[in-house]
């Protein structure tokens, strides 16, 4: 095998010569793996000669098979020898490249390989720190809020009809040109008037009700509604309301603080609340500046990324996705379906988010090469142990579990951590 390389930016052209003795011997074994295809009178089937399936098929039967064969062994033999061709899509025979005669072979493989990559500034960079936010009075009776919705209870109503704000049982039966559709009827359903979470003017058409009381409402399905053959129709539902229920807030004083704190008095409750509040304004401030820090020295060193690269992580984050619906009952055809979206529009969606990650790997792993950052077995044991013990597992049964290819995950981990801990020591946040 002789070849020669040639480099364009990502695009990496290797052309390779295979000599007349050299190219036979490909051209034989390409008849081996085929002559069990061809049946030819008067031969048994495997056994037909090179020179009669030739003759009766054309000299050329074998070629593109044993130029086949030939690319993918001589590529091989390429990469074993040059480490430094890194391929990040598959390779493809060039066409025009193409040439057989009496004295062998020559063709060209086209693949595009990961970046060069010139590493900019990444030490001794000065961040300017962010100045992180107080905690308001607002942000303290928020909290106060949600936990007083946490501890909320609820009083049932027997002496009066539905008003806005109140949660009701109810049962309903609708119907489109008197015939009832699929997903319109339901026994012992719980709705909040105001919440805006059935169809637009069926809540609204609830206040006033009774206990015990069973009318027809007419509404209107919206044009955008998510299925199809409801779009713009009109509805007439059987509502019966079966209970009410209102919702009771504790008072907020020193009781309330004693029943959900560890503080006697709402005083006390509050100051620490504040505190809380405060100390996660600080480490979102932090971690804001450490972001920052990174993006400096990503952005520091420009890189013209492969589209097969982005578009790799676009794949992986699209499979993410389906996972996540999926776990939801939802399939994403049916999503696409809801929401009017595509598979393109996701797609698109995901490009900039993608692009960024990709830029973000490769400067990283040049950085950890260039720094010869190497993970001890201790501290991916840690990594391991970390993880085993979040997910509720003893480390010594999640040890024998684990497969010794996914150590590299870990590893990893830790490398990554030992890369952000060199960045934040070499740089300055001040």
């Amino acid at each position: 095998m002789k070849y020669t390389q040639k480099r364009e930016k990502n695009t990496l052209t290797v052309s390779f010569k295979a000599n007349a003795e050299e190219w036979a011997n490909f051209v034989m074994r390409a008849y081996e793996q085929n002559k069990g295809k061809y049946n030819v009178p008067g031969f048994r089937k495997g056994h037909v000669p090179k020179s009669v399936l030739e003759s009766r098929y054309g000299k050329g039967l074998f070629l593109e098979d044993a130029l086949y064969i030939c690319a993918q062994e001589y590529y091989n033999e390429f990469l074993d020898k040059n480490k430094e061709a890194t391929p990040v899509a598959r390779p493809a025979i060039d066409d025009k490249s193409v040439k057989m005669d009496d004295k062998g072979v020559s063709f060209a493989v086209v693949v595009t390989v990961r970046p060069e990559i010139t590493l900019g500034q990444y030490k001794g960079l000065t961040i300017e720190k962010t100045a992180p936010q107080k905690a308001k009075a607002a942000d303290v009776d928020a909290e106060l809020a949600k936990v007083r919705e946490r501890n909320a209870r609820f009083i049932e109503i027997t002496d009066r009809a539905v008003q806005d704000g109140d949660r009701i049982d109810l049962d309903y039966c609708g119907k489109v040109d008197g015939v009832a559709f699929e997903g319109g009827t339901a026994q012992k359903q719980t709705l909040t008037i105001g919440s805006h979470t059935f169809i637009p003017g069926f809540e609204e058409q609830l206040v006033g009700f009774n206990i015990g009381e069973t009318k027809d409402i007419t509404v209107t399905f919206p044009e955008d509604y998510h299925e199809e053959s409801l779009k713009g129709k009109q509805a007439v539902f059987t509502v019966t309301v079966n209970g009410i229920t209102v919702k009771e807030l504790p008072e907020l004083d020193d009781e309330f603080a004693k029943d959900v704190s560890e503080f006697s008095t709402l005083k006390e409750y509050k100051a620490d609340i504040k505190k809380t509040i405060n100390d996660r304004y600080v480490q979102d401030a932090e971690r804001a500046d450490e972001d920052k820090l990174y993006e400096t020295v990503v952005n520091n060193t420009p890189i013209d990324i492969p589209d097969e690269m982005i578009e790799e992580q676009i794949d992986q984050y699209v499979e993410d996705f389906k996972y996540q619906l999926a776990s939801s009952g939802l399939s994403i055809e049916n999503y696409f379906k809801y929401t009017g979206s595509t598979m393109e529009q996701l797609r698109k969606d995901h490009r900039e988010r993608a692009e960024k990650a990709v830029h973000t790997r490769l400067v990283f792993e040049e950085i950890v090469k260039t720094e010869n950052i190497t993970a001890t077995d201790e501290q991916v044991e840690a990594k391991i142990k970390d993880y085993a013990e979040k997910n509720g597992t003893s480390y010594e049964e999640f040890g024998r579990q684990l497969h010794p290819s996914d150590r590299y995950y870990f590893e990893n981990q830790a490398i990554t951590e030992l890369l952000l801990q060199l960045l934040k020591k070499e740089n300055t946040i001040a």
